[in-house]
């Protein structure tokens, strides 16, 4: 992940740090590149087997209509946010964390 793909593929505008800290780009980076992580990052998109939820932001690089996505994931949740891009985990992370608790909910309710 390198300065460009955060910059193209955020909801920032153009400008990476008014919504990363130099710190949080950092951290980033050297998550995946040094210690050759990098792949683990890809293997959601690998399994197509297992309920899917999906949280669509507005910014991000791809846009992928709900049909597309149902011939390769089974599509059990589909959720289009009102802001955020490609790092969604460091933009909006409250969203992203309700989106995930709703998702959950039902599979605690289902082990009551």
């Amino acid at each position: 992940m390198d300065h460009e793909k955060l910059r193209a593929w955020s909801d920032c505008g153009g400008d990476i740090e008014s919504r990363f800290t130099k710190d949080e780009l950092l951290t980033q980076i050297m998550i995946y590149w040094p210690t050759e992580s990098i792949g683990t990052s890809f293997l959601p998109y690998y399994d197509s087997k297992v309920p899917a939820a999906f949280a669509l932001f507005p910014k991000d690089i791809g846009q992928p209509p709900r049909e597309w996505a149902q011939r390769f994931f089974n599509v059990q949740r589909w959720t289009v946010m009102p802001r955020g891009g490609h790092f969604a985990v460091m933009e909006e992370a409250a969203l992203l964390a309700e989106d995930f608790r709703a998702w959950f909910r039902q599979f605690r309710q289902d082990l009551l």
